[in-house]
């Protein structure tokens, strides 16, 4: 693993936690999308080498949906950035963590992406995410 490469935060109203954070940190979102296959809106900001996620759903079968359903707003993952995920999977699933994914997904901010389940990692949903290299 290279970094931590995000935070992700799921939110309730992603305009107003934008808000928020273009307060908090003094710079609005650098990007801003929809995750049709995640069944999320997300905006991204800056701060120094890593990032932070914002993820609203979009669909309230999404796992943001269900999130928020048990969780306050808050803390959703981690991401780590790696060289090369299917080998990273590869290497975790071989140490017996539990994998969510079986091949990589394309992601946010031109990433390919893994999650590895809470239930492998102290209860913490982790992302690995790889830059698309096209």
């Amino acid at each position: 693993m290279i970094r931590l490469e995000h935070i992700g935060i799921a939110v309730a109203d992603l305009e107003k936690s934008n808000a928020l954070f273009e307060d908090l940190l003094g710079e609005s979102p650098y990007k801003m999308e929809v995750v049709e296959s995640e069944h999320v809106k997300t905006s991204f900001f800056k701060v120094g080498e890593s990032k932070i996620e914002l993820l609203e759903a979009t669909d309230p079968s999404s796992a943001i949906a269900k999130y928020l359903e048990k969780n306050r707003e808050g803390i959703h993952h981690l991401a780590f950035e790696v060289e090369d995920i299917e080998a990273e999977m590869q290497r975790l699933a071989q140490k017996g963590y539990r994998l969510l994914n079986e091949k990589p997904k394309r992601g946010a901010d031109n990433k390919l992406v893994c999650f590895i389940h809470p239930k492998s990692a102290n209860g913490v949903l982790l992302e690995l995410c790889q830059e698309i290299r096209e």
